[in-house]
């Protein structure tokens, strides 16, 4: 396999744990006055290693749980559209980080093949 192959399967999985973590986010927040709802989140550093990984979970979608310890409010929902609003915006800044990596690594590739056809 080669080199841009890995960094685009990597780049690949990093956007699709980021995307997973904005739709999460965006759940949340239309929930947030639904009676007994619970947040749902991912740990995004864990999902990585996981999804990163040689076992066989690593191909596997980012997995998404109860979000624990957060404080529920009388009616059993413990959404914060505070906490939610500062999730999607690092959801967002860790996407657009990916797609400018991923945009990098294909003008490399490009960069490379237009050097080669000038020789």
């Amino acid at each position: 396999m080669h080199i841009e192959s890995i960094m685009s399967d990597q780049l690949t999985r990093y956007l699709d744990v980021a995307t997973t973590q904005a739709k999460l986010t965006a759940q949340n927040m239309a929930n947030v006055d639904t009676p007994g709802y619970r947040a749902m989140g991912i740990d995004f550093e864990a999902e990585m290693r996981r999804m990163l990984g040689d076992g066989p979970t690593a191909a596997a979608p980012a997995q998404a749980g109860l979000e624990d310890g957060l404080v529920a409010r009388p009616d059993g929902n413990n959404v914060s559209m505070d906490r939610e609003s500062l999730n999607l915006a690092e959801a967002q800044l860790r996407y657009r980080t990916g797609i400018t990596l991923l945009k990098q690594q294909y003008q490399m590739t490009m960069d490379a093949i237009h050097a080669d056809n000038g020789k």
